[in-house]
C-alpha cells in the first residue's frame, strides 16, 4: 500500500470516527456545511458545463436534505414545520436543478440554504455553551 493511500484511508477511518462520535447539534452542522459544499461544487460545475460533477453533487446535496427531513422533529418546536417547508421547497428546486441543469436554481438553493447554516451554526454554539449539549433543542433528532 502506498503512503497516499495509507494517509487516504486513515483520514477517512478519521472523518468516520468524528461523526460517530459527534453530539446531534454537531451533527446537524456537519451536514450543513456538507450541503453548501455540495451546492457550491455543483453551480460551479454547471458553470463550467461538466454535468456528471453537477449530477454526482446535486445527488448527494439531495441525500443530505432528504436526512434534514426525515430527522426534523416537528412536534419539539413551533418553527420545525415552516422548515420541513423550506426543505421541501430545496428538494424540488435541487431536482430541478439536476434534471434541468439550472445552475439558477442551485444559486437558489444557496442563497436560501446559507442562512440556516450559519443560523444553526450559532444555535450550536449557544447549546454547547449552555449547561446541556442536546440535539433535541434543536428540533432533531
Amino acid at each position: 500500500m502506498t503512503y497516499s493511500a495509507l494517509r487516504a484511508q486513515q483520514l477517512s477511518r478519521y472523518n468516520d470516527d468524528a461523526v460517530l462520535s459527534a453530539p446531534p447539534a454537531r451533527l446537524l452542522t456537519m451536514l450543513y456545511d456538507r450541503l453548501l459544499l455540495d451546492l457550491k461544487r455543483a453551480r460551479l460545475a454547471q458553470e463550467n458545463t461538466n454535468w456528471d460533477v453537477a449530477r454526482e453533487n446535486l445527488l448527494h446535496a439531495q441525500a443530505i436534505v432528504a436526512e434534514l427531513q426525515s430527522s426534523l422533529r416537528v412536534e419539539l418546536w413551533d418553527g420545525a414545520a415552516s422548515l420541513a417547508g423550506i426543505y421541501e421547497y430545496a428538494m424540488q428546486a435541487l431536482i430541478g436543478a439536476n434534471i434541468y441543469r439550472d445552475v439558477e436554481r442551485t444559486k437558489e438553493c444557496i442563497e436560501l440554504l446559507e442562512p440556516l447554516r450559519q443560523g444553526w451554526h450559532e444555535a450550536s454554539a449557544q447549546l454547547t455553551a449552555g449547561p446541556v449539549a442536546s440535539g433535541s433543542a434543536l428540533g432533531v433528532a
